[in-house]
């Protein structure tokens, strides 16, 4: 009997592992989560030792032997599926990566990371980069360093960071892609923005004082209404809008709002939400193991998806936007649809990523593109940074900050070290126009949003995308999806179609 014991608990051995491994992700989880919404801001630099306790052993977790002669045993057993294999590759993957990492120094950027954002919002409140510099200098330090100890021969390291985020896509891939668009692109801006200056678009009723308590309750219900389960859910607030999640029925999403800007948050929601109905629909094998949720740049191109593609479309705004009137009456009463919709699709270089339209949102994640290759080859200090950042936008987008709040400061990536991840924007974009073209081969779209059928669209989602969290990257989603690799020609296309439509400009 007690033979038989000991053989059944062998076999809950990796159940046991994964077990572990979740415990202290979620536990982590909670913590930034709680950093970016309700910790006071004297907590972070206690929290963050409680932090790096966690991180020390998690990292420990994955390194030690007995985990890799655990792996080594799982592979060799027959009949594993899909995502017993994904998970056994994510994790044997992670284990490489903190393996070569010395227990004191993953520690202490843990301790670090967890400390940093406390410091990029105070920056970012007071406007001052000093106050943030110091720590950002010791993050791509160290970012550097780690990456440096996986470093293969030939292998770039701005290639190894990239490939944390989305496997497969260097530089080279991303440089033939943002090559592309500013070829195409840029000059459509150019000529947009001329056509502008003709002939402006009426926006001014979106800035005018907007109730947040009214703001909160139309934000709420448009979340449900796109698909949100807030039984599976949470919605709050924070700096910078995001989404995060323990496990499929514990999905977290923030927005923020202004009191005299209407679609900041009604456009971060969708977004966020996007991610979110992406996280609850991840399947019950995957949630909760090392493959729950989705790789970055798929991610991105479910809330680019919804927030663009749906969100900023006729049929998507027919069926609700009455109601949208009745909930601010004094504000839009006598703004037609069709009024809200060239406002809500304007195209207008602007400083700000998160609000930028889509025609140059692009550009926005080009310069940071380009500010973190040279960060990483040590081409530009971090001192140097806002200088180069205000070069940029004047050469990409025509404007120059005129603080750090609008300039470098505006994102909270870089806080929380990760380098690499912005160009999976620029992918989620693209892939949400190859998505969206397939999509519309098999389903009438317009008449589905027409109709309130948002349902139907994101059943469809979830057959092909949702449920395989990350189990499969985006190259194996698009080939199974659309039958082709990545492809950028279907954003150009779809980007040059939308505007010289909206502005009357010869294609």
């Amino acid at each position: 009997m007690e033979a038989k014991e000991a053989e059944e608990n062998k076999g809950d051995e990796f159940s046991g592992f994964l077990e572990r491994w979740n415990a202290l992700q979620t536990a982590l989880t909670l913590f930034d989560w709680d950093n970016e919404t309700l910790a006071p801001p004297e907590a972070a630099d206690r929290t963050a030792k409680v932090v790096g306790t966690l991180s020390a052993d998690y990292q420990e977790l994955l390194v030690r032997e007995e985990t890799g002669k655990l792996l080594e045993k799982e592979k060799k057993k027959e009949g594993l599926s899909e995502i017993q294999r994904a998970v056994l590759k994510s994790l044997e993957r992670e284990r490489e990566k903190l393996s070569v990492i010395p227990p004191d120094e993953y520690r202490r950027f843990s301790e670090l990371t967890a400390v940093s954002v406390s410091k990029w919002s105070q920056a970012k409140k007071s406007g001052d980069f000093k106050i943030f510099a110091p720590v950002l200098s010791e993050i791509v330090d160290t970012r550097k360093r780690f990456a440096s100890y996986r470093k293969k021969e030939g292998e770039n390291l701005y290639d190894i960071l990239l490939s944390d985020y989305e496997e497969r896509f260097t530089m080279e891939i991303l440089d033939d892609f943002f090559d592309q668009v500013k070829a195409e692109v840029v000059p459509l801006v150019k000529a947009v923005t001329e056509k502008s200056k003709k002939e402006p678009v009426e926006s001014g009723f979106l800035f005018q004082t907007y109730d947040i308590k009214k703001q909160k309750n139309w934000n709420r219900w448009l979340a449900a209404y796109l698909g949100f389960d807030f039984s599976r859910g949470v919605f709050a607030e924070s700096e910078h809008p995001f989404t995060t999640s323990l496990h499929k029925d514990d999905v977290r999403i923030t927005t923020h709002y202004y009191e005299d800007n209407l679609e900041s948050a009604i456009f971060s929601t969708i977004h966020e939400t996007g991610h979110a109905i992406y996280e609850q629909g991840n399947g019950d094998e995957v949630t909760q193991t090392p493959v729950m949720g989705g790789t970055c740049g798929v991610h991105e191109s479910q809330s680019r998806f919804y927030e663009n593609i749906l969100g900023r479309s006729k049929a998507f705004w027919e069926p609700i936007y009455g109601r949208l009137q009745n909930q601010f009456p004094d504000q839009l009463k006598d703004v037609s649809l069709n009024q809200f919709l060239r406002a809500i699709n304007r195209a207008e270089p602007g400083l700000i990523r998160t609000e930028a339209d889509e025609l140059t949102y692009c550009l926005h994640i080009i310069v940071r593109y380009e500010l973190e290759k040279k960060l990483i080859d040590g081409s530009l200090s971090v001192e140097q940074l806002p200088e180069e950042w205000e070069r940029l936008y004047e050469e990409y987008l025509g404007l120059k900050p005129s603080n750090p709040t609008e300039g470098v400061l505006q994102d909270i990536h870089w806080a929380m070290g990760e380098f690499g991840y912005f160009p999976s924007y620029a992918l989620g974009n693209a892939m949400a126009s190859q998505i969206y073209h397939q999509m519309s081969k098999e389903l009438d779209v317009e008449s589905l949003l027409k109709n309130s059928g948002l349902a139907q669209i994101t059943g469809y989602l979830n057959q092909h995308i949702h449920r395989f969290g990350a189990a499969r990257n985006m190259g194996e989603v698009l080939q199974d999806m659309t039958g082709e690799p990545f492809n950028p020609h279907y954003y150009i296309a779809y980007l040059k179609h939308k505007y010289s439509a909206l502005y009357g400009l010869e294609q």
